[in-house]
């Protein structure tokens, strides 16, 4: 028995964002965001994957959105590689889903609690300061560390490195789903402890290769494949920079095998773009192109690119 890796978009929006994923959903959540209490008793899924659309798999929404029964929004991404600002891409989605709420004129009081849950294949924080899987932040008074008289923003990061317990040492409900989403991919078996749950256990069969279509299966390895591609060529693209750099003395010449990457890649997507367009990408910053890289996975047509940049 084979599993596919759900730190993957593809299979991170399956197994997890399905319209037969709401007990897996609930489940998960009740974990990291509530220690393992069955608070959440329902949810809605918003935008739930489809399996005949995996070409739109990644599009303008986050990996999951979902509603739950107290109207509260939780929006849930799984990130495998650091990037530029990342920490700022955060806090700006969860401040966009906040506002997003209310049309021009409606009421504040119309607004409903969001949650934002970050699942990240690399460290955020600093270990020493918090070696803990999972890390909560909402806003409180700085000296004082009194709440704030709302309490509709938290920020919930699950830092996968920092979980370093074995199979026969999981316990809790919380320490089996961040196993999950850590280990599947090595596992060759349902093991008990997880399949005594009954919706890991799930999550687990969703997971099984065996029931993938060849498709599908082709759709994840190209998606796999892609994202280490793109990782390598901008590390390439770096040492390229440096080289023409040293060799023409100049210091921004870091940014010139990165460009020209990034160029090629828009190019493929959208064809040839014009020389408004292509003086504003040059104009970047190094580590705006390398953040631009990442952000065309998410991109579906040229406007997505043109909005990326006017928000720059």
């Amino acid at each position: 028995m084979k599993f596919i890796s759900p730190k993957i978009d593809y299979a991170f929006k399956k197994i997890f964002g399905s319209s037969q994923s709401q007990q897996i959903l609930i489940s998960f959540l009740n974990a990291i965001i509530y220690d393992g209490e069955n608070i959440i008793q329902s949810l809605t899924i918003n935008n739930p994957y489809n399996p005949g659309q995996i070409e739109s798999l990644k599009d303008s929404y986050l990996d999951i959105r979902a509603t739950l029964s107290d109207k509260s929004i939780v929006i849930i991404e799984m990130q495998v590689s650091p990037m530029q600002a990342f920490g700022k891409r955060v806090a700006y989605n969860l401040c966009k889903t906040y506002a997003n709420q209310l049309e021009k004129g409606e009421l504040y009081f119309l607004l409903n609690p969001v949650i934002a849950v970050t699942i990240t294949d690399f460290n955020m924080f600093d270990v020493e300061q918090l070696p803990e899987a999972i890390n909560r932040f909402v806003f409180k008074e700085q000296k004082k560390n009194v709440d704030y008289i709302e309490d509709d923003l938290k920020l919930i990061f699950v830092e996968l490195p920092k979980f370093q317990k074995k199979l026969e040492e999981l316990e809790s409900l919380i320490d089996k789903w961040i196993f999950f989403l850590k280990e599947t991919a090595s596992l060759d078996i349902i093991p008990e402890s997880l399949g005594e749950v009954p919706e890991i256990e799930r999550a687990l069969n969703i997971a099984n290769r065996a029931n993938y279509s060849r498709k599908e299966l082709e759709e994840f390895e190209r998606r796999a494949i892609m994202l280490q591609d793109e990782t390598g060529k901008i590390t390439y693209a770096k040492e390229e920079g440096r080289a023409e750099g040293r060799e023409e003395g100049r210091a921004e010449g870091i940014n010139i095998g990165e460009l020209k990457i990034v160029m090629s890649l828009i190019n493929q997507r959208f064809g040839e773009v014009d020389k408004d367009i292509s003086n504003q990408i040059s104009n970047l910053k190094s580590e705006n192109l390398e953040s631009l890289v990442k952000a065309l996975f998410d991109f579906n047509t040229l406007a997505d690119l043109l909005s990326w940049l006017d928000n720059l």
